[in-house]
């Protein structure tokens, strides 16, 4: 577990620089996107990499990787947005957003490392391709209850859906640079 704490760490410092250096260029813009628009979002991202995945020829010179870094923000944002709610005016400061950034990590590598614990790391034999299509079935899932106005039944929220969108994401770049 020891490394994959290290890997997790190093893919997330990659993810905040980008995050950070994004929020001295725009501000905090997102902070008016709703939830499906972010969900939207991810979306494209996982779409692309399913389609690089699939496709001999690739059109635009970005792999997989910066796809990745994208699902991992616009998730960490949505779980931002998820707790403070939707503003009209861009309103963190590149500080206070970043100090909400590491609290949403926090708590979902805390969820990596239990569920890891109790899996016992079974996604370092999994393909990165099905990785990819769990993001997308994960999306397909918040997509339902955000039409269902964010209620369930008996199945997790959507802000459980966005850490594990999140953590299969950090496990495909660990893969990817492997």
């Amino acid at each position: 577990m020891q490394d994959t704490s290290k890997q997790y760490d190093a893919v997330i410092n990659t993810c905040r620089s980008l995050f950070i250096n994004k929020m001295s260029d725009y501000g905090s813009a997102w902070r008016i996107l709703r939830l499906p628009s972010l969900t939207d979002q991810i979306f494209i991202k996982a779409q692309r990499i399913r389609s690089l995945q699939q496709n001999d020829v690739r059109k635009v010179d970005e792999g997989e990787v910066s796809e990745f870094i994208g699902i991992i923000n616009y998730s960490i944002m949505a779980l931002i947005q998820l707790e403070k709610g939707v503003v009209e005016q861009p309103d963190l400061t590149t500080e206070e957003a970043t100090a909400l950034y590491d609290e949403k990590v926090a708590i979902t590598k805390q969820l990596m490392e239990d569920k890891n614990h109790d899996y016992g790391e079974a996604w370092r034999d999994m393909r990165v391709s099905s990785l990819t299509d769990l993001i997308l079935q994960k999306l397909l899932r918040v997509k339902q209850i955000e039409d269902n106005a964010g209620k369930t039944i008996v199945s997790e929220g959507i802000d459980a859906n966005y850490q594990d969108m999140i953590n299969y994401a950090i496990f495909a770049m660990i893969h990817l640079k492997g």
